[in-house]
């Protein structure tokens, strides 16, 4: 009796979000992973990125989701930040892992730590259950993925103690150091900063539900909202907890399941509670939309003006497309970052081909 009480007491003793498996590297640490999958045995070791000089102590948080679907974009993400930032150890990972995957956290964690020998991170575990009755069907069934949602509880998922962190997607890669991203100011108390598009049609985003809606239509006129992307953003951990942010994105989830206001995932609501109270951050920080059409096979271009990180939202990924010998033009500017030893054709391309020269500085 007394050993189930205290088994009990260490189980009520979890979040009901999550809980996380820290690891630190430590020297001379071996692991081997011996599981069936091929991706999650295929990767080769990173190389191992060290700080530069006049580094300080101070610890960059990144927050990101990984699972078994968007792995091999996720490594690539990270050898991303890692080799083009100017105090790689400075940098802390958080991993939010699903509960259900067919990758366990614990076959992540290993394959992480094999990765990336010297990095500092943590993984969680989120509990699907906790937002699973409030997602609504959308426009495609991906957006409807649980962990897609696991952004709207950072608040609870991440300690206390870290009041900010930069949320990334899976299907990005960073060619500039992380620490100019980390180091804007966000005024006004403002929770969020990210790229702005104020010249979007904001009828798409919503149903005529919405807008029919007096209540609802009438926020887009006060608060005059412009699009962000979800993807990239540094957030305010104390004035997310501070303004409710979690409580704020599950009552337009409510009123979604009950009124269908929307078609399109995770999206809306953060455009609903932040919209028109964004710190704008330079459009280099989020190229996004290069995943284009993958049904219609459309490739997209690089907005105008500098890159600092590309972002393949949309249906197409790069490494889908380079595995089918299909691939769009900056597709091939991912491709240096990735460390899946398992490429069909096994063979890297060159960066700078098919007419990109004027990007290749960027992977020197």
């Amino acid at each position: 009796m007394l050993n189930d009480a205290v088994l009990l007491l260490l189980l009520l003793s979890f979040p009901l979000t999550c809980f996380g498996i820290r690891y630190f590297p430590s020297n001379g640490e071996k692991t081997e992973i011996h599981l069936g999958s091929d991706i999650l045995s295929g990767f080769t070791e990173a190389p191992d990125y060290r700080n530069g000089v006049d580094c300080s102590r101070a610890t960059i948080h990144i927050a990101m989701t990984i699972d078994l679907e968007y792995l091999r974009g996720t490594i690539a993400a990270v050898h991303s930040v890692l080799r083009h930032a100017s105090c790689p150890e400075n940098i802390f990972f958080h991993f939010i892992a699903a509960e259900f995957d067919p990758a366990t956290p614990r076959d992540l964690t290993r394959l992480i730590r094999s990765t990336f020998p010297t990095l500092h991170f943590k993984m969680y575990i989120f509990r699907e259950d906790r937002v699973i009755n409030l997602i609504s069907s959308s426009i495609r069934i991906a957006l409807e993925n649980p962990l897609n949602y696991a952004r709207n509880y950072l608040g609870e998922i991440l300690d206390p103690s870290i009041t900010r962190v930069i949320y990334l997607d899976s299907d990005i890669i960073i060619v500039d150091d992380i620490a100019k991203l980390w180091n804007i100011t966000l005024h006004h108390n403002r929770v969020i900063g990210a790229p702005e598009y104020c010249h979007t049609n904001f009828t798409k985003y919503f149903t005529d539900n919405f807008w029919a809606n007096p209540g609802m239509s009438t926020w887009v006129f006060k608060k005059r909202p412009c699009y962000f992307n979800t993807g990239v953003m540094v957030m305010d951990m104390n004035q997310w907890r501070k303004g409710m942010s979690q409580k704020k994105l599950e009552h337009w989830m409510e009123v979604q399941r009950s009124k269908r206001i929307y078609e399109l995932g995770s999206l809306p609501p953060f455009l609903l509670v932040f919209g028109g109270n964004i710190e704008p951050i330079h459009h280099r920080w989020n190229q996004h939309g290069l995943g284009g059409d993958n049904v219609k096979g459309s490739c997209r271009t690089l907005h105008s003006g500098p890159v600092s990180l590309l972002h393949w939202s949309g249906k197409g990924k790069p490494w889908v497309r380079l595995d089918d010998k299909r691939p769009c033009p900056l597709d091939h500017l991912w491709e240096p970052y990735d460390l899946y030893k398992g490429k069909r054709d096994g063979r890297r391309i060159a960066v700078g081909s098919d007419g990109l020269e004027g990007y290749s500085g960027y992977f020197e």
